[in-house]
């Protein structure tokens, strides 16, 4: 509802008679009463109602024109009629509400004239309010058309970009097979370099023969393991050699027979005594170099393996007290089968231990 008038308000109203065909009121038919509810939107809301419980009546509106207007019937709680009527600017400042009872063929009519004042006046903003509006959708309109001409650079600047990243990417596979390629050929080039340096460390390594005389004894270097000890079963006999080294370089080679096991290395020279004395059960981890063989498979404990598997038929033990390091060969190969840093250092004795097959160790002489 609007404002500036009072809720609700009761207006003098003119009332009239007309006959229509009906008889003028009499008995129980009263002028409606009409009620100004005040400003609903553009217009003035008014209810007109019958003062009386009489069934059966009829509410009619009509403006200052002679137009019939739609009323809305209101609920008849109280058995009372009951209709409102918006009315709007151009309807003749007037509205008249006519009550029609059909069973004693008789109607009344109430009046209600509006000043012009009463009805909401047009504000002077509409016509810049157009005119902003028409201007709005005027840049509205230049904004989607500079938004598609946008656009449409945007989606080519979008199809170069993806052009130029398809570019990227092929150049970038290129370069990746180019890579992998290089990659591939200096593989290649470091396993010819290697298969060529190879036997040039062989050869290095076998010009530092020595004479190396193996002597059987009772005790076993090897075998069995517990923690950081190896046990020393007195079943399976074992060969330390009588010769010593202390310092410098010295290589032997030694021919390992058909066996599925063996163990070849050094051996400090407390140990080399006990096992002779046969009086150590166990000997220390750090104590003893070498290098295993069994089931088909090397193992190097504390050492690195160049090739973990496969039959070797003669092997090459360089010792370096030099360096600290002693390494292992496959003669027929001659290639590097895997090297161990040394945590011995005194007197170091070669070991032999053939294994439980009856398999038989031989010093190879060098250069055979």
């Amino acid at each position: 509802m609007g404002s500036g008038i009072p809720i609700p308000l009761l207006l003098p109203v003119l009332s009239a008679l007309h006959s229509h065909g009906f008889r003028p009121v009499s008995g129980n038919l009263h002028e409606p009463l009409l009620i100004l509810e005040g400003r609903d939107g553009a217009g003035i809301r008014l209810r007109c109602l019958s003062e009386r419980n009489i069934p059966n009546i009829r509410l009619l509106w009509s403006d200052g024109n002679g137009r019939n207007l739609s009323g809305i019937p209101e609920p008849r709680d109280s058995g009372k009629g009951g209709s409102s009527v918006l009315l709007r600017p151009g309807s003749g400042n007037a509205a008249a509400c006519r009550i029609l009872e059909p069973r004693s063929r008789s109607d009344t009519e109430s009046i209600v004239v509006i000043a012009e004042d009463f009805f909401p006046a047009a504000s002077p903003w509409i016509p810049a309010l157009a005119l902003l509006l028409t201007l709005g959708l005027f840049l509205l309109l230049a904004a989607a058309l500079r938004l598609r001409w946008n656009s449409r650079i945007l989606a080519q600047e979008r199809k170069n970009q993806r052009e130029i990243l398809e570019e990227i990417e092929e150049l970038k596979m290129e370069l990746e097979e180019e890579i992998a390629k290089f990659q591939r050929e200096q593989q290649e080039m470091e396993e010819k370099l290697e298969r060529i340096q190879g036997p040039l460390v062989f050869r290095r390594a076998q010009s530092h023969a020595a004479s190396v005389t193996p002597a059987e004894l009772r005790g076993n270097p090897g075998m069995a393991r517990e923690g950081n000890e190896r046990s020393v079963p007195g079943s399976e006999a074992a060969a330390v050699a009588r010769e010593g080294f202390s310092q410098g370089k010295h290589y032997w080679e030694v021919e390992l027979g058909s066996g599925s096991g063996w163990e070849l290395g050094v051996l400090a020279e407390e140990i080399r005594d006990s096992l002779r004395d046969d009086s150590v059960p166990s000997v220390p981890e750090e104590k003893v170099a070498g290098l295993e063989y069994s089931q088909g498979e090397f193992r190097l404990p504390g050492g690195k393996l160049e090739r973990n598997s496969g039959r070797c038929r003669v092997l090459g033990l360089f010792l370096d007290q030099e360096m600290g390091v002693l390494s292992f060969f496959d003669v027929e190969e001659k290639q590097l089968l895997g090297s161990l840093p040394l945590r011995i250092s005194g007197n170091l004795f070669p070991f032999f231990r053939p294994g439980w097959d009856g398999n038989v160790l031989g010093i190879r002489p060098v250069g055979v």
